[in-house]
């Protein structure tokens, strides 16, 4: 099935992207190496993504129906416009450039599902809200609790670094079980691939993403947004693998994007406002609502161009 290329296509740009959302904080702040960070997101990725990945398949079963041509095209549009924001190194929303791209399609079949898509818009808005909740909890909490161990500077640091490389890990299988039904789920389906098949496919295509093109868009989310010392990256990659980690079990695929953004802007609320690097929040926004519309408009030309030239009868 040729058609399948655009979508591991799709899978190398999540990963180029979206590894930056686990490990980009603890990256930037020189507390685990990138290679230490690559490769434990990779492995750790593609596990989650076999392992719990075949939910959110369904969810992208209900939005619209594809046919291998049709699923060909919105993995391409998606895949260009995460590669598109990748270069400007804006961490984007892979799970929105998706979502674009088959309302699109939806739309010009006739096939569109306005149920699961309000489902999935209303998950996207509580993702960055829901994460910097998380984040100003734990960074109470937990606060609270490394105090009362009296650590000595040698012992909170060597904590920290474990801390991040744990809760790196554990938003890279995150990122895995939530986000593979990005790269591969249009293609599950009658004549196409069963879950299982998708979601291991998926999860090695984002794994090659993140070993060959992630650093430059790391540095962006774990320096660019907010000043992050060791402890604030800790909580901040934890608060995003427990947010996305939910909608994994619901169902919904969701921005890592949004819900690390979410988080180092709930480090920002507990810093003070005046943190916050507003340039660089506006460049993010502008990514968040740019990427479904701008994915919809390659879809709408491929789709368009494709159907004229009797290439592909979508």
């Amino acid at each position: 099935m040729w058609q399948l290329i655009s979508g591991l296509f799709l899978g190398w740009s999540l990963g180029s992207n979206d590894a930056a959302n686990v490990f980009g904080t603890a990256v930037a702040s020189r507390m685990v190496h990138f290679w230490t960070a690559a490769f434990l997101c990779a492995f750790f990725v593609l596990l989650g993504a076999v392992l719990e990945g075949e939910a959110g398949m369904h969810t992208y079963q209900e939005l619209s129906v594809m046919t291998p041509n049709t699923a060909f095209i919105v993995g391409l549009a998606a895949a260009l416009t995460v590669t598109f924001m990748s270069f400007l190194a804006l961490p984007v929303s892979t799970s929105q450039a998706v979502v674009g791209a088959m309302v699109m399609v939806g739309i010009l079949q006739s096939t569109l599902k306005t149920g699961a898509l309000v489902k999935v818009v209303l998950c996207w808005i509580g993702t960055p809200i829901g994460a910097a909740i998380i984040t100003i909890i734990l960074y109470y909490s937990i606060g609270k609790l490394m105090n009362r161990l009296h650590l000595t500077m040698f012992e909170y640091d060597r904590y920290i670094r474990w801390g991040l490389i744990v809760a790196g890990s554990y938003g890279a299988y995150a990122l895995g079980a939530n986000n593979v039904a990005n790269v591969t789920g249009a293609f599950v389906g009658e004549n196409m691939l069963t879950a299982r098949e998708a979601c291991l496919y998926g999860g090695l295509a984002i794994g090659v993403g993140v070993m060959t093109y992630s650093r430059k868009v790391m540095m962006t989310v774990g320096k660019g947004l907010v000043s992050l010392d060791a402890f604030t990256a800790f909580v901040a990659i934890l608060s995003e693998a427990l947010t996305v980690h939910f909608y994994a079990i619901v169902g919904v695929p969701v921005s890592t994007s949004q819900a690390i953004v979410g988080a180092v802007l709930g480090v920002g609320i507990l810093k003070g406002v005046q943190t916050i690097n507003k340039g660089m929040l506006t460049r993010i926004l502008f990514g968040w609502l740019g990427t479904p519309a701008i994915a919809a408009g390659v879809a709408y030309t491929f789709y368009n161009l494709m159907s004229v030239t009797n290439f592909i009868n979508p």
